[in-house]
């Protein structure tokens, strides 16, 4: 009876050791599964990202092979100016001057937008004072700007500079603005209950609330710096990418001028994934 006993416990035990180990193979299995399916969803993910691209490269070959030379150059020309216009320096130096001017011009507008755009949004009287100025111009283009600032500023460095000011200023200004707004009002009483000091209360409330806002419209300015000074640097300049492309233009080489199409867009792309990561690092941290 006792062995009866003992075996049936064996059995039991060993069924049961190996009813726990199938679970464990189950979950290997899926794992695997989950990693198999996120690998392949990823390339998936690159595929779609890059399938446009790919297939515009292609018509582009398409169309450029049955062109005439000083109407559309095909991607392998491009790949040539690219390997001559690296190879000479003179493709480094021109974006290295364009980011210059788009830095020089953007941090200016930067102090204009923030000191402009806090004093608005805490302050109902300042931007009914400032809000028609501000409407009327706001609609007007960099471009638009390009002739007064030739007359003003000649056609130096001074000129650029205010264009690149002009794009980058109001995007910025406009969403300080709306980003000091969207803060809960109840904030604003407590800090005149609690007699707040101004200063300390918009650099210690104001700016934190308002920070996500404020750097969209960083990314927003930064892009219209970009756009602007490109068409700053086809008016009156000797280096940048904009005269590149103008150059490309009066030499008839639509390859250079195709190929400074591509590094504005470029740059502008890798520009605008920075300053997107930073705010979104911000943005989590806060």
């Amino acid at each position: 009876m006792v062995e009866k006993v003992l075996t049936g416990i064996s059995s039991f035990t060993v069924a049961a050791s190996k009813a726990a180990k199938k679970p464990t193979a189950v979950r290997k299995t899926a794992a695997r599964n989950v990693a198999a399916g996120g690998i392949a969803g990823k390339v998936g993910k690159w595929a779609l990202y890059l399938a446009l691209p790919v297939i515009l490269v292609a018509v582009w070959a398409f169309v450029g092979a049955r062109s005439a030379s000083y109407a559309m150059a095909t991607p392998q020309q491009i790949v040539s100016a690219t390997i001559e216009y690296a190879g000479s320096g003179e493709l480094w130096l021109n974006i290295a001057v364009s980011i210059a001017r788009v830095l020089e011009g953007f941090l200016v507008a930067f102090v204009a937008a923030a000191v402009l755009g806090v004093a608005a949004g805490v302050s109902r009287r300042f931007e009914r004072f400032i809000d028609l100025v501000m409407q009327v111009l706001r609609p007007i283009p960099g471009i638009a700007w390009i002739p007064l600032a030739i007359l003003w500023f000649g056609v130096g460095e001074n000129s650029k500079v205010y264009i690149i000011f002009i794009g980058a200023f109001f995007p910025m200004f406009v969403n300080f603005v709306d980003g000091i707004k969207g803060i809960d009002k109840r904030y604003f009483e407590l800090g005149r209950v609690y007699e707040i000091p101004k200063w300390r209360f918009i650099r210690q409330v104001v700016v934190p609330a308002a920070l996500p806002q404020m750097l969209t419209g960083i990314r927003l300015g930064l892009s219209g710096a970009w756009i602007c000074v490109v068409a700053a640097e086809m008016i009156g300049a000797t280096s940048g990418v904009g005269f590149m492309l103008s150059d490309g233009r009066s030499m008839s080489r639509p390859d250079v001028v195709i190929l400074a199409m591509l590094i504005i867009g470029i740059v502008g792309k890798l520009m605008d994934d920075v300053v997107e990561w930073q705010r979104r690092r911000i943005v989590n941290w806060l």
